[in-house]
């Protein structure tokens, strides 16, 4: 019998699932997972009996525009804004990340109508500039009865981007323009009157990437949790939740065993592979929905997860609240949730 053949057999089987778990470690570090198989973050307080993680949401630099779209109606502008905000969920795969912010009243708009703020991000001034005449030119623009303003404060001259004064073209030869103070505006002949949109808009650094865990006992209960929480945190100014419903069901971490993807499924944080990988779940957690945030600063996302955190905690049925980060690595906005614990 030759045992030495069996005995290396073994060694490199053994070698190679070592080299397997340190890379799903090194991954789920990567994504604010556990960092050994079975490992329940370090819990940091609990609010209304639900135990919150000691940990926090690694948030990063962005480029941020407001967009201010009037119509005749209210419902027009929401029409718009909706259509403008479609396929913005994430920067992984989308052009930029975008969401309605408010209803804007009509005695607060350049023009006297009713209008919708949208905040867009990017990562770089340049991509948020062609995100945004992209959309305002093929959903605002084609919207009825609509007009685009910007909706940020007056800044630096080169930190504006160029909107209205590349639609214009869209006039062919036709297109007017008025200075009534220090901005541009453009006149565009459409059919139904004219499309007015601001020359320039304001852009400021903002951040994009604030998050929140929520971990139930049922996907009925996680989910109305969330629902609750993404409500409040919609109240607070200068920030969105980018994704459906501002929230995520496919959380994700860096990195892929394929090596063609950016990212892939969070899975110590997916309940349903809780008995066959490392898990960062409680017992009994059968769903997991995150809440992304972004703001036109630190502040306003800090203040958004404050108080979706404390709506969070006082719905039923939750296990854990939580957050996700890269273990401090690439994000340079770290919101700690001990920080939180005060009432909002």
């Amino acid at each position: 019998m030759d045992t030495s053949s069996e005995e290396q057999q073994a060694s490199a089987s053994a070698e190679q699932a070592s080299t397997e778990q340190a890379a799903t470690d090194s991954d789920s570090r990567k994504t604010g997972g556990s960092s050994a198989a079975g490992r329940l973050p370090e819990i940091a307080f609990q609010l209304n009996g639900v135990p919150v993680a000691d940990t926090f949401a690694e948030a990063f630099p962005m480029v941020a525009a407001r967009l201010l779209i009037t119509a005749a109606t209210a419902e027009w502008a929401r029409i718009a804004a909706v259509e403008a905000t479609g396929f913005a969920t994430s920067v992984i795969a989308c052009s930029a990340e975008a969401a309605i912010e408010a209803e804007v009243p009509a005695d607060e708009t350049p023009d006297g109508r009713p209008g919708i703020s949208v905040l867009v991000f990017s990562f770089g001034r340049k991509g948020l500039a062609q995100a945004v005449v992209d959309r305002v030119g093929q959903c605002v623009l084609t919207c009825p009865t609509t007009a685009c303003y910007n909706g940020l404060p007056e800044g630096p001259k080169e930190e504006r981007i160029l909107v209205g004064g590349q639609l214009r073209f869209f006039g062919d030869g036709f297109q007017a323009s008025k200075k009534p103070a220090r901005q541009r505006y453009w006149r565009i002949p459409v059919m139904d009157g004219e499309f007015v949109c601001e020359e320039r808009f304001d852009t400021v650094k903002g951040v994009g990437g604030g998050n929140l865990l929520l971990c139930g006992t049922t996907q009925q209960q996680t989910l109305a949790a969330a629902g609750t929480a993404a409500d409040t945190m919609r109240t607070v100014p200068g920030v969105i939740l980018p994704f459906p419903g501002g929230i995520v069901r496919s959380g994700s971490k860096v990195g892929s065993r394929y090596k063609t993807l950016k990212a892939s499924t969070n899975h110590p944080y997916c309940p349903t592979l809780a008995g066959r990988t490392e898990s960062a779940l409680p017992a009994g957690t059968s769903a997991v929905y995150e809440i992304v945030v972004d703001g036109l600063s630190a502040a306003d996302v800090q203040r958004a997860m404050h108080v979706g955190l404390h709506a969070a905690a006082a719905c039923p049925g939750l296990t854990l609240l939580t957050a996700g980060n890269y273990g401090g690595q690439l994000g340079k906005h770290h919101f700690h949730l001990r920080e939180l614990q005060a009432t909002p």
